[in-house]
């Protein structure tokens, strides 16, 4: 079981870095000034510029912004979930 949750864990984590990336290379592409170096420190504000900038072009957020939030509160669950179990 505890190793069903790691798994789960890691690919979370994963997910939330690739979102992250995308998210990263989305606002780019649109002109937005964002740096790389800074990207952990920023990555809120960022994912935030997305979430804005996706809904004044379509209406809706963005699917990433789901994948970033979705993706990093299961790997928190999951890491509890491993804390508690062993």
């Amino acid at each position: 079981m505890q190793t069903l949750f790691i798994a789960i864990g890691v690919l979370s984590v994963i997910i939330f870095i690739v979102s992250t990336i995308m998210i990263y290379s989305h606002l780019k592409d649109r002109g937005e000034k964002v740096s790389f170096l800074w990207l952990r420190l920023f990555m809120i504000s960022y994912a935030n510029k997305y979430k804005k900038l996706t809904k004044k072009e379509t209406g809706k957020t963005g699917y990433l912004f789901y994948f970033w939030i979705i993706s990093i509160n299961i790997a928190l669950i999951s890491a509890i979930l491993v804390l508690f179990i062993s």
